[in-house]
C-alpha cells in the first residue's frame, strides 16, 4: 500500500519492476489524466496544466523508453537463442540417427533388415527434429506476437498523447522549449495516488 509521502516517480518505478510495459502505460495514463483533469481557462478551450508535473512525466517517458526497447531486444535475443539451440539439437539428433543407421548397416545382420531399421531411425529422428523446430518456431512467434501487441498498444497511446499535445499547440498555447527547461521536478505528492 502506498504511503502518503511516496512520490509518483517511486510508484512508477515499482510498477516498472513488476511489469515493464505497465511502467510506460502508467506514465502515459498519468499524462492523459493530467490533461483531462486540468482546469479550463475561462471563456476558452485552453487548459491550465502544472508545467513541472507535465515535464516530469515527459522526462519519465524518456527515461523508461530505452529500457523498454532494451527489454524487447533481450526478449528477441532469448527467442533467437532458443531457436538456435532447437536447431542445434535437431541437427544433433539427425546426425546421431544417421550414424546409428550406418552402424546398423555395417553390422553382420541381413542388409535388408538393417536398411529398413536405418530408414525408420532416420524418419523418427527427422520427425522429432521437425517437431522440435516447429515448437521452437511457434515459441518464437508467440513471443514476437506478444511484443508486437505491447508495441502497438504503446504506439497507440503515444499517438493519442501527441494528438492532444498537437491540438493544444494548434490552439495557440505556448510551446515548451526543451533546451530552456533547467531541471523539472516531480510533485512530492499526487492526490490520485494517495492511499
Amino acid at each position: 500500500m502506498a504511503g502518503p509521502d511516496e512520490t509518483a516517480s517511486e510508484m512508477t518505478s515499482d510498477a516498472t519492476t513488476q511489469n515493464p510495459t505497465a511502467g510506460l502505460l502508467e506514465i502515459l495514463e498519468d499524462l492523459a489524466a493530467l490533461l483531462e483533469n486540468a482546469r479550463a481557462l475561462p471563456l476558452s478551450t485552453n487548459i491550465k496544466v502544472d508545467r513541472d508535473q507535465a515535464l516530469g512525466l515527459v522526462d519519465e517517458l524518456r527515461d523508461a523508453l530505452p529500457t523498454q526497447v532494451a527489454r524487447a531486444d533481450e526478449a528477441l535475443g532469448d527467442a533467437e537463442r532458443t531457436l538456435a539451440e532447437a536447431h542445434r539439437q535437431a541437427e544433433e539428433i539427425v546426425t546421431t540417427a544417421r550414424a546409428r543407421a550406418i552402424e546398423l548397416v555395417e553390422q553382420e545382420q541381413v542388409v535388408v533388415q538393417a536398411r529398413s531399421r536405418a530408414a525408420e531411425i532416420v524418419a523418427e529422428a527427422e520427425r522429432r527434429a521437425a517437431e522440435l523446430r516447429a515448437d521452437a518456431d511457434q515459441y518464437c512467434d508467440g513471443r514476437l506476437a506478444e511484443f508486437e501487441q505491447d508495441l502497438a498498444a504503446l504506439t497507440k497511446q503515444v499517438r493519442a498523447g501527441r494528438a492532444k499535445l498537437a491540438d493544444r499547440l494548434e490552439s495557440g498555447s505556448p510551446r515548451v522549449r526543451w533546451e530552456s527547461v533547467a531541471d523539472p521536478r516531480w510533485p512530492q505528492q499526487r492526490a490520485d495516488r494517495a492511499d
